[in-house]
């Protein structure tokens, strides 16, 4: 999450290799067509829908498990266990129902360098998990891989990886590396520039961008540039997505020195990096919703209950909470737990409530007591929220 500054000269490009299932072809020239997403009930969560009224934590909070190193994503199923992927080691843990942690597995092929290694993880359903999808940092690259998940509650184990989509570019720094099904049944991934930032707006590299693949790797028919996973471009470091009740896409994204974004995200918009960073008012570009100073925020993790959006801020050591308008802009934001628990990883929904993690053993952190940690944090409606005029 190292923030460079801007290179004198942009590096020249090379196309980025895409090996995809059934698909080996180059990327062709790319003809952007606006495909509306409908969206019904969001996929791979472990909870009905809760309403979609404003929400915000209420202030009661349990701490669910310590001891855990670098965490980065956590999934919950739908039988009480959760998954949760440990960047630097490679290693996923499942947390037990009644509590306590055990081993799953180490995902084979992981090369952790900064910001990169065992990164996010996904299943298609939460109800009956049997493939779990993970993004990892390579010798070679970024990648998405699925796994087959094994057993149960308490025995889950991990298969052998395959490829869903690979050649994503990697670094030290800047990996993305969230990975998320969308109501539509595809597999989203965010993909960081790879701190090049000339990937970003060259579609035909998959740095810099949002990607959206069905879940065996094809791309589907209606993306936005025909035959590309490419679903958005000119991002920087995205590393939250999620989806409200309305189906707008929502994904938060680490600017340079100046400004944090939140953005709403429509297939074929250009979100600026590196012409623009935060709120440019240019209209070749597409602006965030709401932009905070770097140090208010490095958002990471995303996570939407009802219409709320939660971000899980890394050095801003908060949780901060938007309430939309009709799932659009103008919003309203909020923090809490300002610097209560350090650096947070991610944040995910949980019914009613949302589970955080923090990340303070990650070399970048002052680890506490009991870090790093997952947390369960309840949640209230909100009845006092300002609504923007």
């Amino acid at each position: 999450m190292n923030r460079h500054g801007r290179r004198p000269g942009l590096l020249a490009l090379a196309a980025a290799v895409v090996v995809l299932a059934g698909c080996s072809a180059p990327v062709p020239t790319p003809t952007v067509t606006r495909t509306p997403t409908t969206v019904p009930r969001p996929t791979g969560t472990s909870a009905a829908p809760v309403a979609a009224i404003p929400w915000q934590p209420s202030g009661q909070s349990t701490v669910l498990e310590t001891g855990l190193e670098a965490p980065w994503s956590v999934v919950p199923l739908a039988n009480g266990s959760a998954l949760i992927s440990e960047r630097d080691s490679g290693r996923i843990r499942e947390r037990l129902p009644a509590g306590g942690l055990r081993d799953v597995g180490t995902v084979p092929g992981v090369v952790h360098q900064g910001e990169s290694g065992l990164l996010g993880l996904a299943v298609p359903s939460a109800s009956a998990p049997t493939q779990l999808y993970a993004y990892l940092t390579t010798a070679d690259d970024n990648r998405v891989v699925r796994m087959p998940l094994t057993g149960s509650s308490g025995s889950y184990a991990i298969g052998a990886p395959a490829p869903v989509i690979t050649g994503i570019p990697k670094a030290g720094n800047h990996d993305g590396g969230r990975i998320a099904f969308g109501p539509d049944g595809m597999l989203y991934i965010t993909a960081g520039d790879a701190s090049n930032p000339a990937n970003a707006q060259n579609v035909e590299s998959l740095g810099g961008k949002i990607l959206r693949v069905t879940p065996d790797g094809r791309v589907p028919g209606d993306n936005p540039f025909p035959g590309s996973p490419v679903w958005s471009y000119g991002h920087r470091n995205p590393q939250g997505i999620g989806w409200d009740s309305r189906g707008t896409m929502w994904a938060s994204e680490f600017g340079q020195n100046t400004w944090d974004e939140l953005n709403i995200v429509r297939p074929g918009s250009n979100y600026g990096w590196p012409v623009v960073e935060g709120i440019g008012g240019d209209p070749s570009y597409t602006d965030p919703v709401k932009q905070w100073p770097t140090d208010e925020a490095s958002p990471s993790g995303l996570a939407v209950v009802g219409d709320t959006v939660f971000l899980a801020a890394l050095r801003g050591q908060r949780l901060w909470t938007v309430w939309s308008t009709a799932g659009a802009a103008p919003v309203t934001a909020a923090s809490f737990f300002d610097g209560v628990w350090g650096r947070l990883r991610d944040v995910v929904a949980a019914g009613d409530r949302i589970w955080v993690l923090t990340n303070n053993t990650d070399g970048r952190g002052s680890p506490r007591g009991g870090d790093d940690r997952l947390i369960e944090v309840a949640l209230t409606p909100a009845q006092a929220v300002k609504r923007p005029g």
